[in-house]
C-alpha cells in the first residue's frame, strides 16, 4: 500500500490523534476479516454518503437557483451514482492505498466500481471527521465543480431518450421518432443501427440492442441540441 502520508496531504487531513480514520477507511471488510482487524471502513462509508448528500445539495443549490425539486434530485443522484464516484476516486488515486484481502485482490474487487465508489464515501466520511465539515465541503465542491461543472448534461448520459422526450416535448410539442436502419452481425451478438428523427433533426446511434441503439442515437441528437452549432443555426 502506498504512502497514506501522501494522500492526508493531498485531503488536507489535520495531524491525527487517536485512531487513523483515513488508515480505516482504506480497510476493505476483506482485508479486515482476514486479519482479524476490529473494523473496517463501511461505517464511514456510511457517514461520507450522508455527507455527500448535504454537500452536493448545497451545490447543486447555488448552482441553479431556478431548478425545480425534481430536476435537482435527479441531477444529484447523477453525481452521487457508482460510476461517477469511481471515476472520481480513480482521479485521486485512492485505490492505491486500499487495503483488500488476498481472495479479494484475486478476484479484482480493489478494481471494482463499487469498490472505488464506496471506498470514496468512506474518505469523505474520514475526512469530516478529521478535519471538520466546511474543510470537507469545500475540497469536495471543488473536486466536483470542476469535474462537472455543468451537471445538467448528466441527465442525458443516464436517460437520453427520456432527457430527448422532455427537450422535444418542451421546445416544439413533438415526440421523437425511432427508425431501425440495419441489424448485423451473429443472431447471439447484434449490432443495431438505428436513427432518431424529431422535427427537423437526426441523430443516429448503434448498440447490442435496439434500446441500446436508440440510447446511442438519442445521446447523440442531445449533443448536438447542446452544442454551439445548434444555437447558432436556431437563432437564425
Amino acid at each position: 500500500m502506498a504512502d497514506l502520508d501522501q494522500l492526508r496531504q493531498k485531503l488536507g487531513f489535520r495531524s491525527t490523534q487517536g485512531s487513523d480514520r483515513l488508515a480505516e477507511a482504506m480497510t476493505h471488510r476483506s482485508f479486515a476479516v482476514e486479519n482479524h482487524l476490529d473494523c473496517d471502513n463501511q461505517r464511514l462509508e456510511f457517514l461520507g454518503d450522508a455527507v455527500l448528500e448535504i454537500i452536493l445539495t448545497d451545490y447543486l443549490f447555488a448552482l441553479y437557483p431556478d431548478a425545480q425539486e425534481g430536476e435537482l434530485t435527479k441531477m444529484r443522484s447523477a453525481l452521487a451514482r457508482e460510476s461517477t464516484l469511481a471515476q472520481l476516486a480513480t482521479e485521486l488515486e485512492l485505490g492505491n492505498f486500499l487495503r483488500v484481502g488476498h481472495g479479494e485482490a484475486e478476484a479484482g474487487g480493489d478494481h471494482r466500481a463499487s469498490t472505488l465508489a464506496d471506498l470514496f464515501e468512506a474518505v469523505l466520511g474520514a475526512l469530516y471527521l478529521n478535519a471538520g465539515f466546511d474543510h470537507t465541503k469545500r475540497f469536495f465542491t471543488e473536486l466536483f465543480s470542476s469535474h462537472y461543472p455543468e451537471p445538467r448534461v448528466l441527465l442525458d448520459v443516464i436517460n437520453p431518450k427520456g432527457a430527448l422526450q422532455e427537450f422535444s416535448q418542451a421546445r416544439w410539442g413533438e415526440t421523437p421518432v425511432y427508425k431501425v436502419l440495419h441489424v448485423e452481425g451473429p443472431e447471439h451478438l447484434p449490432n443495431y443501427e438505428v436513427e432518431v428523427f424529431l422535427h427537423d433533426y437526426v441523430g443516429r446511434g448503434t448498440g447490442h440492442s435496439r434500446k441500446l441503439a436508440e440510447c446511442d442515437a438519442a445521446q447523440n441528437l442531445m449533443k448536438y441540441f447542446h452544442s454551439g452549432e445548434f444555437e447558432a443555426n436556431d437563432a437564425i
